[in-house]
């Protein structure tokens, strides 16, 4: 049987040591095509293992192929891995950490962690009333009693958020006071995340629906040269809540699990976190209350709306949330870019593809 979406779904992998954690994923990915961004020094080889279909963008790629729009993607941060979304052209993406490995489920049977994101995918999603059995579309469920008939059909589910086993992902105060907490739960559940509430999304272990929800997917300014690191991923899953809210999209978290296998140095992680810890005290709340009217019916559209109220309502905390607004409008332009119909025609310049 061929595997499912073999040619309609890029896994994405933000980099920058050699890939040798593919060997433990060759059966679940080695059908897929891999897109690789490489984030650090360019001019170092990275190591792919034979047997993968693949493309690999450096910085230096990032430049040529976006020109001064490059200005969007971040440097020395995992955030780099939103450009892979913004080239690749299938419908669906998978994107994971080069530190995540196949974990076990209670049985000891080795978990397929990406045919799990496509089959939460491919199912719709209920945010608009809670079931309290969790997923009715999975196996061995259903909708309970009091349930309305007239939302059993669900919406389109744009964001299917995996989980991890081993290292949890937490910040640096948690790290701190927990330094040797390793999850070691496996809850069997998928739940959609009711529409009004956000959630921290985590990008180690992220499946979407690009055509439905890509464009938001920015992982916004991180890393080198910017204030703060470490809420890349958090910042896209609050845009993209607010935008699935307002289009009638669903977002799914539970099931799959991988395995976190290494910590990251709490100290370091304190140093990128501290401001944010301080400033989603004010971000969360504007989320909370940001409005996007009817006119807004596209991803972009209340994209680059989100963005003017960043400006607007963000930038008197601090004038990075400028610099943020105008790096929001720049992406959309550069997706756009990229994914007109002329350059769906044309491959992008700059691409090294593995045999």
């Amino acid at each position: 049987m061929a595997p499912l979406l073999k040619d309609e779904l890029d896994i994405v992998i933000p980099t920058i040591r050699n890939l040798d954690f593919l060997e433990m994923w060759r059966p679940f990915f080695q059908p897929y095509h891999l897109i690789i961004v490489q984030d650090g020094d360019p001019t170092r080889t990275v190591m792919v293992p034979e047997g993968f279909d693949y493309e690999l963008y450096n910085r230096n790629d990032i430049n040529r192929i976006l020109g001064p729009k490059a200005s969007c993607i971040s440097f020395k941060d995992s955030a780099c891995r939103c450009f892979g979304y913004m080239v690749s052209k299938k419908k669906y993406v998978y994107t994971i950490d080069d530190d995540c490995f196949v974990a076990k489920d209670p049985t000891g049977k080795d978990i397929d962690a990406l045919a799990k994101h496509i089959q939460n995918l491919l199912c719709p999603s209920t945010p608009l009333f809670f079931n309290t059995l969790y997923d009715p579309y999975q196996e061995g469920a259903d909708f309970v009693r009091g349930y309305p008939f007239s939302l059993r059909e669900g919406v389109p589910t744009a964001v299917s958020h995996g989980l991890w086993l081993n290292i949890p992902d937490y910040d640096a105060p948690t790290q701190l006071v927990k330094p040797r907490e390793r999850n070691g739960r496996y809850v069997d559940a998928v739940m959609t995340i009711p529409k009004g509430s956000l959630f921290p999304m985590c990008g180690m272990n992220l499946a979407f629906d690009r055509e439905l929800i890509g464009p938001a997917m920015y992982f916004g300014l991180m890393g080198d040269g910017q204030p703060i690191g470490r809420y890349d991923d958090m910042w896209a899953g609050w845009c993209v809540k607010v935008i699935c809210d307002h289009l009638g999209l669903g977002v799914k978290t539970g099931l799959p699990y991988i395995w976190h296998s290494k910590a990251s140095n709490p100290f370091v992680n304190l140093k990128k976190e501290y401001k944010g810890i301080f400033w989603q005290e004010d971000i969360i709340p504007f989320f909370q209350a940001a409005k996007l009217t009817k006119e807004c019916d596209t991803v972009q559209k209340c994209y680059i709306s989100l963005s003017q109220q960043v400006k607007e309502k963000l930038g008197k905390i601090d004038p990075y949330f400028v610099k943020l607004a105008d790096a929001m409008v720049t992406w959309i332009e550069a997706w756009d870019m990229l994914n007109s119909k002329d350059s769906k025609e044309a491959d992008a310049n700059g691409k090294l593809k593995g045999r």
